[in-house]
């Protein structure tokens, strides 16, 4: 179970997410070993101070939930976050720009974070696939490997759905063996986060961290 828990960003990204909400995470990620805590970026400098001497990175959230921001304040969000401590970036594409086929500005998004990460903090691009269509799919994941970001991830957990393994299967298919593919968004229990493992993905996204190494079911949404 420990391999799994080493895969695991332990996340709470909730709007009502509260100070001892941050604190029994960053407990947890340490007791569970988890890969890294997912917050907000107004818990990043919280997590990075209850984590200093851990191996648990810190990640946040860039351009959260909607990707509708610019590029310009994605990477300030991003300088910002790092200078705070986080060590991984997750950062929502424009997707509307996606969907008009305006790669240009959907890759110029992507490559605002990854410079302003560079040297720094992972970055991980996340294409919310609920809301696209397979070509769509591709195409997005495409444009993280070209802008050079680390990691492609499914969702936010705040849309219309999840990680799915068809999903996870395509999206590895797409960026080969050198690029992370993270799932997030329903993944509740042990049998679901090594179906989304088999089917390519090295990290998981879930606010469910400890039922699934403990081989419980949660009943959160992320």
């Amino acid at each position: 179970m420990s391999k799994i828990a080493k895969m695991i960003d332990h996340t709470a990204l909730k709007a009502d997410t509260t100070k001892e909400t941050v604190e029994k995470l960053c407990q947890e990620a340490i007791e569970f070993q988890f890969a890294s805590v997912c917050v907000n970026p107004t818990w990043v400098e919280t997590a990075a101070q209850l984590l200093k001497d851990s191996e648990v990175k810190v990640c946040t959230v860039i351009g959260f939930p909607l990707g509708a921001n610019t590029p310009e304040t994605k990477g300030f969000e991003t300088k910002d976050a790092i200078l705070k401590g986080a060590t991984e970036v997750d950062m929502v594409i424009n997707i509307g720009a996606l969907k008009d086929k305006n790669d240009e500005l959907v890759k110029r998004d992507i490559e605002a974070v990854v410079e302003a990460a560079k040297g720094k903090a992972l970055t991980k691009v996340i294409i919310e696939t609920s809301l696209l269509t397979e070509e769509e799919k591709v195409r997005a994941c495409e444009l993280a490997v070209k802008a050079g970001a680390d990691f492609v991830k499914t969702s936010t957990g705040f849309s219309t759905g999840g990680a799915t393994v068809e999903d996870i299967a395509l999206m590895r298919k797409t960026v080969g063996p050198d690029i992370g593919v993270k799932a997030s968004g329903g993944v509740r229990d042990t049998e679901g986060a090594e179906a989304l493992i088999a089917a390519g993905a090295t990290r998981i996204g879930a606010s469910s961290g400890v039922a699934i190494v403990k081989g419980e079911v949660s009943t959160s949404d992320y």
